[in-house]
């Protein structure tokens, strides 16, 4: 995600990511570009045709085309920002774990509070390799490498993460270590680490109707390339530019949508998961330090 100041205009109007956006976008821009001039090359020069053009039907779609695009980034919005409640929720339920850990367990079980050291953050990593598709264990902190070996097989790693976690909990319930009130508390903690990937699951596999999706860019793209009607005998070739300029504007806020719909990915609008799992990390080293 692209840390910024929001004070800063200057910088933002000149931001890099606008000529990233352009650069995306430059194909279906001169695309827009090209027949544009084409059609006013035909219309105004060769056929030498001259109407008193109105905006007025432009404008009513205008108006439709913008309540569109306002309940599509809304809608993508409210994914991204949902996304990123459950990542601040698993952010504190670590350190609560971690906290309760290091409150029940006496001092001197140092390998009990070694393992939960090491893999409470690993339920961060793993739920961010597992909603962007990948296998990776590489940011894992693993045991020892039987425990690795059963996180590497296993088809739903954060499941798997629990489930060590939880075999863990009962064995220092088993060992009186923790008592019944204290299994029953950390049993919770845990638990609240399932909903969590079962929430962003339901983020990443939902995505916005096909229908829905296809509507709006078919929308956009037929009404940027009727646009030139409405301008063609008052501006002429200044048409061109026109045109393009209000296709830029229209597909760059259906582009930010696209990006942030899926907010657990790589694309620059992102959630910054790499950062949030470091400092899980960080925050659950420093609590269970020994």
């Amino acid at each position: 995600m692209i840390q910024y100041n929001p004070k800063t205009w200057f910088s933002l109007i000149f931001d890099v990511y606008s000529r990233y956006v352009i650069k995306l976008l430059f194909p279906l821009l001169l695309f827009v570009g090209l027949f544009s001039l084409g059609m006013c090359f035909v219309v105004l020069t060769v056929f030498d045709y001259h109407f008193s053009g109105t905006i007025a039907f432009h404008s009513i779609l205008g108006v439709i085309l913008g309540l569109f695009l306002v309940l599509r980034t809304n809608t993508a919005y409210d994914r991204w920002w949902e996304g990123r409640k459950l990542w601040g929720q698993l952010v504190n339920d670590s350190r609560q774990l971690a906290i309760k850990i290091h409150s029940f367990l006496p001092k001197e079980e140092n390998e009990h509070r070694e393992f939960f050291r090491r893999m409470i953050p690993n339920e961060a990593f793993s739920m961010k390799e597992h909603l962007r598709d990948s296998i990776l264990v590489g940011e894992m902190d693993l045991i020892d490498e039987a425990t690795k070996q059963r996180v590497i097989t296993s088809k739903h790693r954060p499941n798997m993460i629990n489930k060590l976690l939880y075999e863990r909990v009962m064995m220092c319930h088993a060992e009186g270590l923790i008592n019944d009130q204290q299994l029953f508390i950390l049993d919770k903690e845990i638990k609240g680490f399932t909903d969590i990937i079962g929430a962003c699951e339901r983020i990443k596999s939902t995505p916005i109707p096909y229908s829905y999706s296809m509507f709006i860019k078919k929308f956009l793209f037929i009404y940027s390339l009727t646009l030139p009607v409405s301008f063609m005998w008052e501006l002429h070739y200044w048409t061109v530019p026109v045109v393009m300029l209000a296709f830029y504007f229209l597909v760059s806020v259906e582009l930010i949508a696209e990006e942030i719909e899926d907010p657990f990915g790589n694309d620059i609008n992102d959630l910054p998961l790499n950062d949030l799992a470091l400092k899980i990390k960080r925050n659950v080293s420093e609590i269970l330090a020994i």
